[in-house]
């Protein structure tokens, strides 16, 4: 097995959680008392101190608060993700209401408030190290955007959105894992015809999940995936677009999981919210805490970059349209998209996913991955033995010169009770503590086709990439210098600016040399051929027109939702999606399609009204990235200057700050419109 953990691997040497002793009532237990601690603390504090230590130890005791409680709550949130059944969701709900009061009451605490307020007015504050003056800017704005100046009604009404949000956000993440779940198609040997091999025993091995002895479509990335891609039946992919894209909506099959007025709620009381606090609507006050001056900036960026798409997007559907009636389809349809894109893979560069994925088994790209970062900082990743939630999951520690930094765990693959997508999670920051300073490890996870048979895992180069993506935020996460938690690693970092690092790192799978050592064959051993490796690399470009309009329609619609001076109903939220389509899409999209219900980026994460983040940290990720190639993809000063200027700091400098250091001027676009294959490349990546 693929995954299983060698006896022989030492222990890990920072202290870890026991997953295998874990008990979810003791769990609970656990929270319960951090949140009455933190309460506790709160109902305490009733005047300032009088003196500025005492004040500093209130802001002290904070952190050390917030420190003790994500951590036990961080624990039970990603089983809730990744081992989600009914035992954990409802213990998870059943907390939900107490950890949003408190966090209420933590950030509307008017004497807590005026403690911070008065640490920042003393002269002393100038003297204070930088990240702790930091915290404190990015404190006291938290403080404003939680409400801390309503009074009265406004002020519990405050707390009551907060709370409630809260909810409706859990409940709009399990709607679209139990639609997800629900469905199931037993196949025939008729509508396999198309898929390679390897999709085949994935589907057959859904089915024995199933306990079925044929093989089985379900809406798991994977499946979905291969099916969309390879299937000639065209019905087929019909049923499973609409199966997929109508997912907890009041177009689906299972209308018990319709997210429709979660959705409007949702909106409605993040109008609310933001109007309570003095700003026209949610994308305004979405963006009183990122990098982005203001709303109409952000929408300008996106229109922008949109003409610079629309050309060779329009070229693209063209050649789809074109390939598609060479087998007779006049009428192109979504459901077609991903296959006829395929086969103009195939013919205009003779590559198709399926021929790259024996070079991509996860072991050799797991040791690749660790090798270019051992390249770029100086840093070996050790595995280490530790208790994991399941088989699939491994952890690891990061190590300089024999001290260790940080750790990490991996849960890579696609499962039944795993909430879809791709994420980085810590679990634990770096932080000063009474005892020293206290190493960070996160969690990553992905969805990724699991091990088939008795193989390893093969990945498709699309994969390879999620998993650089990933692992940039990891290394953000654990890469840092800074000891005050609330600025550390990802923390207190604006949120349009917090992909760089992630985005950043996909760059090194498209590297020449890079893929060599990422690349080894199954059976043969051998790296990526020449012909394979050239056939990749002409296709980096491919539909990047196309996929550029697919992410500013959804940038655009997160913001046009968010940014209306009243709250939309879902007929509302239909017909933005629908004029934003209509004149930036260029892909056929079906009326039934209800792509909104699904959208958990903006409705059960963090992206509402920043979606556009993705596309805004690209550009600084592009251009970051223009550095190493002016200087060389493996300069050990230009990845140790990215290390101390973007990935060591945190919150502690501003993102543009931050930027400016590690590049010596202000951000530009033009490497991303190279990076997209629109402009002439001078140079060669």
């Amino acid at each position: 097995m693929l995954w299983r953990i060698e006896m022989t691997l030492d222990k890990a040497t920072l202290p870890v959680p026991q997953f295998d002793q874990i008990q979810l009532a003791d769990l609970k237990q656990q929270i319960e008392q951090s949140i009455q601690q933190g309460l506790n603390f709160l109902n305490n504090l009733t005047e300032v101190p009088e003196n500025i230590q005492a004040q500093l130890l209130v802001l002290e005791q904070v952190d050390t608060l917030e420190n003790n409680l994500s951590e036990v709550w961080g624990i039970l949130s990603h089983l809730n993700a990744v081992m989600n059944n009914t035992e954990t969701r409802e213990v998870y709900q059943s907390l939900l209401p107490a950890l949003s009061e408190y966090y209420t009451e933590l950030g509307q605490h008017t004497v807590l408030y005026q403690t911070f307020q008065h640490v920042h007015d003393v002269a002393l504050f100038d003297t204070l190290p930088v990240a702790q003056q930091s915290a404190i800017k990015l404190a006291l704005r938290d403080f404003k955007l939680s409400g801390v100046a309503l009074e009265g009604n406004a002020k519990k009404r405050y707390a009551e959105i907060s709370a409630r949000l809260s909810q409706l956000a859990s409940d709009f993440s399990n709607h679209v894992l139990d639609a997800t779940q629900a469905y199931f198609k037993p196949l025939t040997e008729v509508q396999l015809q198309g898929l390679p091999p390897s999709s085949i025993e994935l589907l057959k091995q859904y089915g024995q999940q199933r306990e079925l002895e044929q093989a089985v479509a379900t809406l798991d990335i994977p499946a979905y995936l291969a099916i969309m891609t390879y299937a000639d039946d065209r019905d087929l992919r019909e049923e499973l677009y609409k199966a997929y894209t109508t997912r907890a909506s009041d177009q689906s099959e299972h209308l018990e999981f319709d997210n429709t007025s979660v959705m409007e709620e949702i909106l409605s009381l993040r109008h609310e919210m933001a109007q309570l606090l003095g700003f026209s609507h949610y994308a305004e006050f979405s963006l009183a805490s990122k990098m982005a001056p203001n709303v109409e900036a952000v929408n300008q960026f996106l229109i922008e970059l949109a003409e610079h798409a629309r050309a060779p997007a329009t070229q693209e559907i063209a050649e789809l349209h074109a390939i598609a009636s060479q087998d007779g389809v006049s009428d192109l349809q979504p459901w077609d998209t991903g296959y006829y894109s395929e086969k103009l893979k195939v013919q205009q560069f003779n590559l198709s996913q399926e021929s790259l994925k024996p070079y991509f088994p996860a072991p050799k790209i797991l040791q690749g991955l660790f090798s270019i970062v051992n390249r770029l900082y100086g840093i070996n990743i050790v595995e280490r033995k530790a208790p994991v939630w399941h088989p699939d999951a491994r952890y690891f520690e990061l190590e300089e010169q024999g001290i260790v930094l940080g750790g990490f765990y991996f849960d890579l693959f696609s499962r039944s009770g795993k909430r879809g997508g791709a994420w980085m999670s810590g679990f634990r920051s770096r932080m000063q503590t009474g005892n020293g300073i206290q190493k960070p490890i996160c969690y990553m996870v992905c969805n990724f086709t699991p091990a088939v048979g008795t193989q390893p895992a093969l990945l498709t180069h699309d994969e390879v990439n999620t998993l650089f993506h990933e692992f940039g935020h990891g290394l953000h996460h654990m890469l840092t210098e800074v000891d005050q938690i609330s600025v550390a690693g990802t923390h207190g970092v604006a949120w349009d600016a917090v992909e760089l690092p992630s985005q950043f790192m996909e760059f090194w799978t498209w590297d020449h040399d890079n893929l060599d050592l990422l690349s080894e064959h199954i059976e043969t051993q051998q790296h990526l051929p020449q012909d394979l490796l050239k056939a990749l690399l002409d296709a980096r470009f491919f539909q990047s027109g196309m996929q550029t309009l697919r992410q500013i329609e959804f940038a655009l619609f997160d913001l046009s939702i968010h940014k209306h001076r009243s709250a939309l109903n879902a007929e509302q939220v239909q017909t933005t999606l629908n004029e934003i389509r209509q004149k930036y899409a260029l892909a056929p999209t079906a009326p039934y399609n209800r792509f909104q219900h699904s959208f958990s980026h903006i409705f059960a994460g963090g992206y509402a009204a920043g979606y556009y983040s993705y596309k805004w940290a690209e550009v600084l990720a592009s251009d970051a990235f223009d550095r190493f190639e002016e200087e060389g993809v493996f300069n050990t000063q230009t990845g140790k200057e990215f290390r101390q200027f973007i990935l060591a700091v945190g919150g502690k400098d501003t993102a543009l700050d931050a930027f400016i250091n590690f590049r010596g001027r202000e951000p530009k676009i033009d490497a991303l419109l190279r990076h997209q294959g629109w402009t002439n490349p001078s140079k060669n990546p």
